[in-house]
């Protein structure tokens, strides 16, 4: 599925319900024009920037901006362009950008300088906004200014694109065109369109289909056209008083061929929907299962984080998961027996152990459930175990409920996890041990920022166990600052906060683990798995995008 936004304003159709106010467009905002290097309708590009256009990282259509700042002096790095605003009119004004490196910040310019990016968030979209009320009829400049951080090397790129709003405004594919799925959203706006928008997610939390900037007492029909698979549909009030009742009689209907996958009104900050299309068959050979979908999330489950952000946010997350049925030690076998096989590489119903499997060959070993587990071991394939991902010697040993939680245990070969032992994960430089998939102990590669030695697991799991870290931050916030001191390992990763958790070295790794490898059918079915055996779920899993939101 191509990563492409739609955004469909059909005015030819829209039911006007009131006055319609001077839309405030920007022309060319989403990059498709240039002549040469230059994007039309751009009337002040500063000589600290230099412009082209780019077809490899694009967020909407077929071309970004790829923009080469080559200057720390910042009045020489604007881009700007001239919009007419309309006295009492509210307008939204947002710019989707793209880090690379990380030593450039963007800001956005809507008649002065609003908010800047988040710089840290390299190698992924990000959406820059600002709402601006006119205080007269006017011509403003709008666009961006680009300001250079620490680290800073006199060169750098940063894509930009789909800045809102558009008066190129990209349509859909026809119909017709779509041979997957077609979905209408139906919006109708209360007395402050431009409080409103929405995105739709896919189950690894990117946006695929998004919209902003309405106005006010306007039908609108937007079409997207999506795979099959999970989605979630995000509605938002930057208000916080919702479509409906106080402020006009909104309100918004999701449908797919006369179905209606979701509906509403009346909500706080933002109300959220998650839907499947087709069968939601994943590859078997990429962790994605082979044709099941996992039990959705209880309804109202995470219902009381919305609109929070932050360490707000992970709080919040710890009242949902606390307080979990723990089930013992022992009882973890039989949760392996029964949620541990693999149903997605060989598909053979042997245990998945994370440590041995071979994603794209045939696995060295395999182990029988039950019948295989340790037991003594001498050697590799000798008997699977029950592996502390978060190792228990950093929690204090044998306590409870950390020593069975099962959302951080993981059945694994005997001998890898005692070469293993308790020390952090991170990227191997020099391996001391290569087990036969490739997970490696070894000394710290220079890049971490840490010197010592730790143990790197292949690729294919490596989000899996950012994000059992995520949970662990999270489920124990109450306890886990006091962790930090009680082995050499584990002062290495902890900081001795309840809030940040990690030494910034593993944010960062965790953050890349987490983006580069996304949750899998495996994880999915894990953590319905886990939630029915201990009652509660890794809110990483459900949600991926709770991680950026948070660290």
């Amino acid at each position: 599925m191509s990563h492409r936004t739609y955004k469909t304003t059909i005015l030819s159709t829209a039911l006007l319900l009131g006055s319609l106010p001077v839309m405030a467009n920007v022309a060319n905002g989403d990059f498709e024009q240039w002549s040469g290097n230059t994007p039309d309708s751009w009337s002040t590009i500063d000589s600290g920037i230099a412009l082209s256009p780019s077809t490899s990282v694009v967020n909407s259509g077929s071309r970004s901006a790829a923009i080469n700042v080559n200057t720390g002096s910042q009045s020489n790095t604007d881009l700007l362009q001239q919009v007419n605003v309309e006295a009492g009119q509210t307008y939204n004004f947002s710019a989707d950008v793209y880090h690379t490196e990380g030593k450039i910040k963007a800001r956005l310019y809507v008649d002065g300088y609003q908010g800047y990016s988040n710089e840290a968030q390299t190698n992924q979209w990000q959406t820059i906004s600002h709402s601006y009320t006119a205080s007269s009829s006017k011509t403003i400049n709008v666009g961006l200014r680009f300001y250079d951080v620490s680290g800073f090397d006199g060169s750098e790129i940063v894509y930009v694109d789909n800045f809102l709003p558009n008066t190129s405004i990209i349509s859909p594919p026809p119909t017709s065109s779509c041979s997957t799925n077609t979905l209408t959203l139906t919006l109708k706006t209360d007395n402050y369109g431009s409080e409103t928008s929405w995105v739709i997610n896919n189950s690894q939390g990117s946006a695929i289909a998004n919209g902003n900037g309405y106005s006010s007492n306007t039908q609108y029909n937007e079409q997207v056209c999506l795979t099959d698979g999970a989605y979630t549909l995000i509605v938002s009030d930057s208000y916080g008083d919702g479509m409906c009742c106080s402020a006009g009689d909104g309100s918004y209907t999701l449908i797919q061929e006369q179905v209606t996958l979701a509906s509403g009104a009346s909500f706080n900050n933002t109300e959220s929907t998650a839907f499947e299309l087709g069968d939601s068959t994943g590859d078997p050979g990429d962790g994605s299962g082979g044709g099941t979908t996992p039990n959705p999330t209880p309804t109202g489950y995470y219902v009381t984080t919305q609109g929070l952000t932050g360490y707000t946010l992970k709080t919040e997350l710890y009242n949902i998961i606390k307080d979990h049925n723990a089930q013992g030690y022992s009882a973890i076998w039989n949760f392996y027996d029964s949620s541990a096989r693999d149903k997605y590489f060989e598909n053979d119903n042997s245990i998945l152990d994370m440590y041995s499997e071979k994603p794209n060959g045939t696995d060295s070993y395999n182990y029988t459930a039950v019948s295989d587990q340790c037991g003594t071991y001498n050697s590799e394939a000798d008997c699977y175990n029950r592996e502390h991902s978060f190792p228990k010697s950093w929690f204090g040993g044998t306590v409870e409920p950390m020593n069975s939680d099962v959302h951080h245990i993981y059945a694994t070969d005997g001998y890898v996890n005692s070469k293993r032992s308790n020390y952090p994960f991170g990227e191997v430089a020099s391996a001391s041990f290569t087990s036969t998939n490739g997970s490696k102990v070894g000394s710290a590669a220079s890049s971490l920022n840490y010197s010592g030695t730790v143990f790197e697991p292949i690729d294919e799991f490596k989000g899996d166990f950012a994000r059992a870290y995520f949970y662990m931050a999270t489920r124990y916030e109450n306890v886990i600052g006091n962790w930090q001191n009680i082995t050499t390992s584990s002062n290495a990763v902890l900081n001795g906060s309840s809030n940040q958790v990690f030494e910034s070295w593993v944010v960062a790794m965790l953050l890349n683990w987490h983006n580069s490898d996304p949750v899998s059918q495996m994880e999915l079915d894990r953590n319905q798995a886990a939630f029915e055996f201990q009652g509660n779920r890794n809110p990483y899993i459900d949600h991926p995008e709770f991680v950026e939101m948070i660290w």
